[in-house]
């Protein structure tokens, strides 16, 4: 009886240390990049190599404003342009750039020299926002302070792993470039105002993970995430 007890008690213990380890807050990590775009390799290189570190979240998000140098990229989104776009007033940035790195939405670099993306994840702390959850095909997002006029609730799609794409022309012709967390779809969920919430998930296809943010309007910062 006394093992019995015991096994009880690891198991309980260590399901606790998972629950704490799956409720660590995520630092986001998107990286804004083109297949059309010579100087992208770099940080498409730069983000592979912290896409499997404990609590970070890497998303490539391929933009399509260099469509017209001769390739058409082959996961570009016009919503994903947007929301680079989007970023960039909050970030005192001109108008959009690639390769550029944004985390948790409060700051961003280049992204294309080594440790940059792991200096600009050091300095960004971590999102401080409600608990989010995602599981039994729903989204459960906690009560707490949310931004005037509530909060993004994003839901994002994406190939987890690294897939390499062979470009024929334009200004990377001939060479096979890697990318890490490809997304391929953004969509807005809803919208969270402070109270306890739970909105229905729905069922990922193709094998796509799926990623939910709880992030400020108009391009502000990531208050919270979650993955599948």
């Amino acid at each position: 009886m006394t093992g019995l007890k015991t096994g009880l008690l690891a198991g309980a213990m260590l399901a606790a240390t998972i629950g704490a380890a799956a409720a660590q807050p995520l630092t986001v990590v998107e990286l804004f990049t083109s297949q059309g775009c010579s100087s992208c390799p770099p940080a498409n290189a730069n983000l592979i190599k912290v896409k499997d570190q404990p609590g970070v979240l890497a998303l490539s998000f391929n933009v399509t404003y260099w469509d017209y140098l001769g390739w058409k990229d082959t996961f570009g989104r016009k919503e994903f342009t947007d929301r680079q776009v989007t970023y960039e007033p909050p970030l005192g940035r001109d108008g959009p750039f690639t390769p550029q790195v944004v985390v948790n939405g409060r700051s961003d670099g280049v992204g294309a020299r080594s440790g940059e993306i792991q200096g600009l994840i050091a300095n960004s702390g971590r999102p401080q926002g409600p608990e989010l959850s995602l599981g039994q095909g729903k989204v459960s997002i906690g009560a707490g302070k949310a931004p005037g006029g509530g909060a993004d609730i994003w839901l994002v799609r994406y190939t987890k792993g690294v897939v390499e794409v062979p470009v024929a022309r334009g200004e990377n012709t001939g060479r096979t470039l890697p990318h890490a967390n490809v997304v391929h779809a953004l969509t807005k969920l809803g919208s969270w105002n402070g109270e306890a919430t739970t909105l229905p998930l729905p069922v990922a296809s193709g094998g796509l993970s799926t990623a939910v943010l709880v992030q400020a309007p108009r391009g502000g910062p990531i208050m919270a995430a979650a993955t599948n």
